[in-house]
């Protein structure tokens, strides 16, 4: 398997499902406005998506992808299937358990997630009746999830990237054409969640079967809880749980300090995210994707040499794609955010606030993504305490550097953004200290020239944007047109004189190329 032919399919559909987002949110907007209706549904979707966010991407497939890559590598065909069928087993009764929960308890659960909807009867039922349409998206949502770690583990990484796509499609769809068939009509996007969900499990049913690795529950639970791999797969969720829900807790937290702060701040901060979300996706959780399958294989094989190659080649293909992509949003930021958002109400005086948020995002992306690298250097080997600690530390740091740059030093909003940006720096260093220590990961040869040379032709990217990009003040008079154009000329020169200074400096596609066995 070419892992740089994966990384660019992943990152691919990543592409398109960030995109199609953003089509998802304009067409939510046109279609329904803001205010009571959508509250209710945001509030609605929101604990089925944390919930997804926790156990289905987090915590579930960092326990199960390294345990099935050993099964897979170890015990053989029959006793991964084995281990299949009772995960599946146990996991639907719980989903199930779970899901039924949620539908019935709904009202308790939008009374304590939203308390102010209590005094509008009309608003809290219709929050209520969408609670009970999209809970049953955790069940999914975690099933796909287990689909997608088979798929990944058998090194089929585009269908389960592509599958999120689809619940942008259902969202379009849904408002577009279904809307004005419900009433009140927000309740058509109630069901595109519930469509999403099913198509996003629906899609890669074939793809398992094709593999002859399609799981089989049944209702023998006790053999499923007896199952020794099921056993070490819990036992590591726990630790797991708690890493994923750091990042959660510090979003809110952020969020809370953001309310205290002027009238804007967390849609600034939203806005500059969104922009973030394209880089970090399209390469951070591409990377982890595709790393944690070979990394799991080469330690179930005990291919030290093979797992510390593996790492080199991650840290490498992330400093050469992060960092001009760091520099960029920095340099670009008043050209992106005014031609994608200074649009309607958006005004002068948010392009310029949110720039402010971007540019100290920027200074973390590194960091953020070096993350998603070294991170599963420590899940694969079904170390996740180590990674959880350092979350921990992480956060702690994160609020320490909001009393110090949001109120002890006045950097309001962005001083949010730098916080979370420089602790997920400290994130990855510690992580990387800790792979040395263990002695897990060792450097490969060349990295010295190899920093010289990457530092060479950031250094002219830089000047060739800085001189390109102009007067911020013309960028808010442009037409959207003019800021369209203006704005792919300038990507266009700016990664030109980036590739084209390392291709003369001696990089080759075809020396980040690297193989596995599938």
């Amino acid at each position: 398997m070419n892992l740089l032919r994966a990384l660019v399919t992943v990152s691919g559909m990543t592409l398109l499902s960030r995109i199609l987002g953003f089509v998802r949110d304009f067409v939510i907007a046109r279609s329904f406005g803001a205010g009571a209706l959508t509250d209710a549904f945001f509030v609605a979707f929101k604990l089925p998506n944390l919930l997804r966010r926790l156990f289905a991407e987090g915590a579930f497939s960092q326990a199960f992808v390294p345990i099935l890559g050993e099964y897979k590598n170890q015990q053989g065909e029959e006793r991964t299937r084995i281990l299949l069928d009772n995960i599946a087993t146990l996991l639907c009764f719980i989903l199930f358990c779970v899901t039924l929960l949620g539908v019935l308890a709904a009202p308790a659960l939008v009374w304590i997630s939203a308390p102010g909807f209590a005094a509008d009867a009309d608003q809290f039922a219709l929050t209520v009746t969408l609670t009970r349409i999209t809970f049953p998206y955790i069940l999914f949502m975690s099933l796909t999830a287990m689909a997608a770690g088979i798929l990944n583990t058998w090194s089929r990484f585009a269908l389960p990237a592509f599958t999120p796509v689809l619940l942008n499609v259902s969202f379009i769809l849904m408002a577009l054409f279904a809307a004005p068939y419900f009433d009140p009509p927000v309740l058509a996007l109630g069901v595109a969640v519930f469509i999403g969900g099913f198509l996003q499990l629906a899609l890669q049913l074939p793809a398992l079967v094709n593999i002859g690795m399609l799981p089989r529950p049944s209702f023998n639970l006790s053999r499923a809880w007896r199952d020794e791999g099921v056993r070490r797969i819990l036992k590591l969720m726990a630790p797991a749980t708690l890493g994923v829900s750091v990042s959660q807790i510090s979003l809110l937290i952020n969020t809370i300090f953001a309310s205290l702060l002027v009238s804007g701040s967390v849609s600034w901060l939203y806005y500059a995210d969104r922009l973030m979300e394209f880089p970090a996706g399209m390469l951070g959780v591409a990377l982890g994707t595709i790393l944690l399958p070979s990394l799991s294989k080469s330690h179930a094989n005990a291919n030290t040499l093979e797992y510390s190659a593996l790492l080199d080649w991650g840290l490498r293909l992330t400093l050469l794609l992060a960092l001009p992509a760091s520099v960029g949003l920095a340099l670009l930021a008043v050209p992106l955010i005014a031609t994608l958002f200074f649009h309607g109400a958006f005004g002068a005086g948010d392009v310029l606030a949110t720039r402010q948020a971007l540019v100290a995002y920027s200074l973390g992306l590194t960091g953020m993504i070096l993350v998603k690298v070294l991170a599963p250097g420590f899940y694969a080997r079904q170390n996740i305490r180590t990674p959880v600690k350092i979350a921990l530390v992480s956060l702690a740091a994160t609020q320490l550097m909001n009393l110090l740059f949001v109120f002890a030093l006045g950097f309001a909003h962005a001083g949010l953004a730098l916080s979370i940006g420089l602790a997920a720096c400290l994130n990855a260093f510690l992580l990387y200290r800790g792979l040395r220590r263990h002695q897990v990961y060792t450097p490969q040869p060349g990295w010295l020239k190899f920093a010289l040379k990457l530092g060479c032709a950031l250094a002219l990217m830089s000047l060739a944007l800085y001189f390109g990009v102009g007067d911020t003040k013309d960028w808010l008079r442009y037409s959207l047109v003019a800021r369209l154009w203006r704005l792919f000329a300038l990507v266009v020169v700016g990664a030109g004189v980036y590739f084209v200074a390392l291709w003369m400096m001696g990089f080759r596609v075809s020396d980040f190329k690297r193989r596995t066995t599938t």
